[in-house]
């Protein structure tokens, strides 16, 4: 009886989301969780973003609102970081980058287009797309390619897509396009139609080379960024796509039909939060240091083919000598562990089963636990029948 009730599509479900149900019941129980699961800092905001917020709290009736002072103050972020003038105006701001890719998918395709995204990828483009009515187009991009995607491979595709996500830095393996690379797409999809949309929301988090705006190479560009992961505001919801100056109209009004305003207590501690480079700066530092770590740490557990990450923070393993069930290793793991993983099938429903991601935005401490307590483990490990 239920089932006839529910008349709208299928998606998969976000396998992560088990793991994290499972690891909240630990800590519940008093027991240990390193939390290596969820794409998400473990440390919080900055301090001058929670005393922001605080102030705001004592100040603010809190209503309804967009803040011209932060759309000023991101555009200025562009002119610092990519040497781009942006019109404040063309930033508008959401409740996170979810609803950011909601609007512009809503505005941009209709019911039964055509849409290329990157496998291993971001779970949510590919069930956010087929909830919509949209065909998500998944091309592999595996480790022989770098686990980045090529204009060849969108020109390959018949008959061709109305639009393609791209991020770099990727999710889950860390993979950042170079400047040529990411022009080559920008170029190619202009040329022919195709709507790029960059998700740029690990920009900031990178080690080495600087991660490159669509803006760069197409001043037209549609960029999504997030203050969730560079600015460890996850839970406040809070981020902004940047869109071409003749579509402003269109997509604010999806926006607020569908989702009204941001927070506007995470609007008053992100303005904060853009004026702390140090802090920020420092945990990047600390992501890059736990990078190393871990690394390692898995190489001395026998688990070798794991990318070396050029931004964001995750590690994208091989475990397929260990599992071809990412699920039910990675519940394992906990279970014995308490270490929280990501399973690969979020992230590739056809060759994620011998993966999994780590998540290395935690403490150092927290890198060391994890790497003493799985090399403990592994030997024992059995694949259950």
């Amino acid at each position: 009886m239920t089932d006839r009730l529910l008349r709208g599509p299928r998606i998969a479900p976000f396998h992560a989301a088990e793991i994290g149900r499972r690891a909240a019941l630990r800590k519940r129980q008093g027991l240990l969780v390193v939390p290596m699961h969820f794409g998400q800092p473990s440390a919080g905001a900055p301090g001058a973003a929670i005393a922001a917020a605080h102030a705001a709290l004592d100040t603010d009736p809190l209503g309804y609102w967009e803040s011209a002072a932060l759309q000023e103050r991101i555009a200025q972020h562009y002119r610092q970081r990519y040497g781009i003038d942006l019109p404040p105006e063309r930033i508008l701001l959401t409740a996170g980058a979810s609803a950011a890719l909601v609007a512009t998918f809503a505005a941009l395709f209709r019911p039964g287009d055509r849409v290329a995204i990157v496998r291993p990828g971001y779970p949510a483009y590919r069930n956010t797309l087929s909830a919509m009515g949209l065909i998500p187009i998944e091309m592999r991009c595996d480790r022989d390619r770098d686990f980045k995607p090529s204009m060849a491979m969108l020109e390959r595709l018949d008959p061709p897509p109305l639009g393609f996500v791209v991020a770099s830095p990727a999710n889950p393996t860390g993979a950042m396009l170079d400047r040529r690379e990411l022009a080559a797409l920008t170029a190619g999809c202009r040329q022919r139609g195709i709507h790029l949309i960059s998700d740029e929301i690990y920009h900031g988090i990178d080690y080495g080379l600087r991660a490159i705006t669509a803006l760069e190479s197409d001043p037209d560009a549609i960029v999504i960024n997030s203050f969730s992961k560079l600015y460890r505001m996850p839970g406040w919801r809070l981020g902004w796509i940047v869109v071409p100056q003749e579509w402003v109209s269109v997509i604010s009004a999806f926006l607020i039909n569908m989702f009204l305003t941001p927070s506007t207590l995470a609007q008053h501690a992100a303005l904060a939060a853009l004026g702390e480079p140090e802090d920020l700066q420092r945990w990047v530092q600390i992501y890059a240091r736990n990078r190393t770590h871990l690394l390692a740490g898995l190489k001395a557990m026998g688990i070798t083919d794991v990318a070396s990450p050029d931004g964001a923070f995750y590690l994208y393993a091989n475990v397929g000598h260990l599992t071809q069930d990412s699920l039910r290793f990675c519940i394992s793991a906990l279970e014995a562990t308490g270490v929280a993983l990501a399973p690969g099938i979020d992230f590739d429903p056809e060759f994620g089963h011998g993966f999994v991601r780590f998540s290395f935005a935690v403490t150092p401490e927290e890198i060391e636990l994890a790497v003493q307590r799985l090399s403990d483990w592994l030997p024992s490990y059995v694949e259950p029948r």
